[in-house]
């Protein structure tokens, strides 16, 4: 018996195909704003030890979709996977964030011992998830982009300006390439990977992306994500790649255009008219609500939907936040939030 192939509204759109309900997921979707994500995480005792159980990150993965429905689902993961497996020890300390050992700003790259096998368990939670998804679910994988990696591994852990960070790269920028050509290097690998294990489409966040001037920006934006998407594409054709580079502004049709990424998501501080302006025809976006109304709720969340809905009117759209949803976020909102979307 022939069975007819179920639509995926969301790699759709990401390949180019305009829909006309936007298919919608949320940046960390799969998280702390969910009982059952606090109930599971609470069993296994801390972060990575979540992460890298592949049935409990699995599990993680599937929750908001069971509870919701999205369009797609966002493998549970983290963006310091890769400099973990480059070497560096990762803890997620309790109100503290994350801690890479020892920081590059006074330890050569060099002297770390790569441990590739930490990766592997990202790989087997791809499997399984795949294997238990709905069939018009999208499956996104994802990874940090080297900036914004080399930020917490030049400094040991996060920072409001990545002072330290842009400082080392403009005096030291042979070394700091080295850096930036080692998280190249095992990202492509490491999307590969996902993507032959089952995802259907793959993420590069770049959250610190807004710190740099345009000229670093070019060097160590543009380029090293340039890099990733031609080697992920070149071992995986036919490869989706979203690139997110928070903060980017003005220099986010640079991006657009040089990267080549297959579709862009936007930060809430972009004005939704004047992305679909400046970006080139057609290419597919995705964004961009405040994650701040969607934890207000209300007329400040229908308004925001709404704004960014009509923007997007005549572009293939995929409907997300800015950036990730807040932990406080209220679940009656999100429900609002999509039942506004798709009408």
């Amino acid at each position: 018996m022939l069975t007819v192939p179920v639509a995926k509204s969301l790699l759709s759109v990401l390949k180019g195909e305009r829909q006309a309900v936007s298919p919608i997921w949320l940046m960390r979707q799969a998280g702390r704003y969910l009982p059952e994500y606090r109930a599971l995480r609470e069993t296994k005792g801390g972060f990575l030890a979540l992460a890298t159980d592949p049935d409990a990150a699995a599990e993680v993965t599937l929750q908001p979709i069971r509870r919701f429905g999205f369009d797609g689902a966002i493998l549970f993961s983290d963006i310091l996977m890769v400099p973990w497996a480059l070497g560096q020890d990762l803890t997620f300390g309790v109100g503290e964030g994350p801690r890479l050992t020892p920081p590059l700003i006074d330890h050569a790259l060099g002297a770390l011992d790569r441990v590739p096998e930490r990766l592997e368990p990202v790989y087997q939670t791809v499997t399984r998830v795949a294997g238990a998804l709905p069939p018009e679910t999208t499956f996104l994988g994802f990874a940090g982009s080297p900036w914004t990696v080399a930020t917490y591994m030049v400094a040991g852990q996060g920072s409001k300006d990545q002072g330290e960070t842009r400082s080392y790269a403009y005096q030291d920028p042979i070394a700091f390439g080295a850096i930036i050509d080692a998280i190249v290097e095992l990202t492509i690998d490491y999307l590969a990977r996902q993507i032959e294990a089952g995802v259907e489409a793959v993420q590069l966040f770049d959250s610190w992306a807004g710190s740099l001037s345009p000229a670093q920006f070019e060097r160590w934006v543009i380029a090293p994500n340039a890099a990733i998407v031609a080697g992920v594409k070149e071992r995986c054709p036919g490869a989706v790649v979203i690139g997110f580079p928070k903060g980017a502004g003005a220099k986010l049709p640079a991006y657009a255009r040089e990267t080549g990424v297959d579709a862009v998501g936007l930060d809430e501080t972009v004005d939704p008219r004047w992305a679909n302006d400046v970006l080139p025809t057609g290419m597919p976006v995705q964004g961009n609500l405040d994650p701040l109304a969607l934890l207000a709720g209300g007329q400040a969340l229908d308004e925001g939907i709404d704004r960014v809905l009509a923007a997007f009117v005549d572009r293939p759209h995929v409907f997300n936040l800015g950036h990730g949803i807040g932990q406080h976020t209220p679940i009656a909102h999100v429900e609002a939030l999509i039942a506004r979307v798709r009408g």
